[in-house]
């Protein structure tokens, strides 16, 4: 008997001391002054009140209400985020390139670069000719994160990985995001993606794609030591976020019994669990929306198409149906001789030259690559990367190219 009342006291003390080191993390990120923003950052957003056409939105509502064809007044402003450090600067340009070769809707970039890296890309987006430029701006961010835990958020999974974690609260005038990595490029127009934010109801803020397909081969169901969503988990590479409603959103945890704000959650739940997790702000993110699954929207695979999907076969069904609109290479594939399909369009989109035919310079030559494809997985299914795009290109060359307006 005596040892059961000694065992329950210890038990009662260590749930006391959680209580205490949890809200002594809240009090710490409360009194704590938000971010400072070096002059880069200002700069940014100075600019991007006066070259969205007009104040950002800060309401709340979905972001694509106005399904207008680009270059009419009033259209929606859509923000598009990728950050890039390392060695990533000609994934993150290319990953640029690929949306605007395909969208004709005015896009705002959202960069943000170690300060090494901010040159080059500043450089090659300024030399893309007039044409091009007239279908975006965009502002080069610093990477920065709290300075408290500042080198665990920097060094967590992949260097500034998790800067994602922290847009809500750098992009304050920002209403919708939608966030990409590095290693990801457009099949479809980004337009096409944005529009998803339609389908939010009032209670969703982020959307993503299963991490995996098939529940046999997936990561988190099997490996795991932590929560995830749902059966098969989340992807984050490809990310739809509601920013006004994840800045006011209180989420469920279970750290304590009272909701938290985005900015209070984050401390204390990479210490938490921060010797289980695998994927780093990914797993954050999975914990965080399996306990609040109705905030999530859920979109089909074909918008952040991975080789896992063709791997070990095709187990994305709507990409069979309709095609890869998102490619995702991660795991280094568009740089390596592992999927030789998937580094076939980065080495495309990479080298395609924006005065150039579409057509002729871009889709055919990407054509015969795939088809050099066919003794892998995802070279055998490789076809899906382009069925939609030949029409896509088509009517993005006709509406775009300086050729065909001057012959109009």
């Amino acid at each position: 008997m005596r040892r059961y009342v000694q065992a329950l006291a210890l038990c009662a003390v260590f749930a006391l001391l959680s209580v205490l080191y949890v809200l002594s993390e809240l009090r710490a990120n409360r009194a704590a002054p938000p971010p400072r923003l070096s002059s880069s950052q200002a700069n940014g957003r100075h600019t991007e009140q006066t070259q969205a056409h007009g104040e950002p939105r800060r309401d709340g509502r979905n972001a694509a209400q106005k399904s207008v064809s680009a270059g009419k007044r009033g259209e929606e402003m859509m923000h598009l985020a990728v950050v890039a450090c390392g060695t990533r600067q000609e994934e993150a340009v290319s990953l640029l390139k690929s949306a605007v070769i395909l969208s004709q809707r005015t896009m705002r970039f959202h960069i943000f670069a170690e300060d090494q890296l901010q040159s080059h890309i500043k450089t090659v987006l300024d030399s893309w000719p007039d044409f091009i430029r007239q279908k975006f701006n965009y502002t080069v961010h610093p990477v920065s994160f709290p300075s408290q835990h500042q080198r665990e958020w920097s060094k967590l999974f992949k260097p500034c990985a998790s800067q994602r974690l922290f847009l809500p609260m750098i992009l304050k005038e920002v209403d919708s995001l939608l966030y990409v990595d590095t290693d990801v490029l457009f099949l479809r127009p980004v337009e096409l993606l944005w529009e998803l934010f339609m389908q939010f109801n009032s209670s969703q803020l982020a959307a993503m794609a299963p991490e995996h397909e098939e529940p046999r081969i997936a990561w988190y169901n099997r490996f795991a030591r932590h929560p995830y969503y749902g059966t098969t988990g989340i992807n984050s590479g490809v990310m739809l976020m509601n920013l006004t409603r994840m800045r006011r959103a209180l989420f469920k945890n279970d750290m304590t019994a009272i909701g938290l704000h985005w900015e209070e959650l984050l401390v204390p739940l990479l210490h938490k669990y921060k010797l289980n997790i695998t994927w780093g702000d990914q797993d954050l993110i999975n914990i965080i929306f399996h306990h609040n699954p109705e905030k999530l929207l859920v979109f089909p695979c074909h918008w952040n198409y991975r080789p896992d999907h063709c791997i070990y076969g095709s187990n994305c069904s709507p990409a069979e149906q309709e095609g890869v609109f998102v490619l995702h290479g991660n795991r280094g594939v568009f740089h390596s001789e592992k999927q030789p399909a998937f580094r076939a369009v980065y080495e495309a989109v990479r080298q395609y030259s924006f005065l150039e035919d579409l057509v002729n310079s871009f889709w055919l030559p990407l054509e015969e690559k795939l088809n050099e494809t066919t003794h892998t997985y995802c070279g055998k299914i490789s076809h899906l990367f382009t069925k939609t795009l030949s029409q896509t290109l088509r009517s993005t060359q006709r509406t775009t190219s300086p050729d065909y307006r001057s012959q109009a």
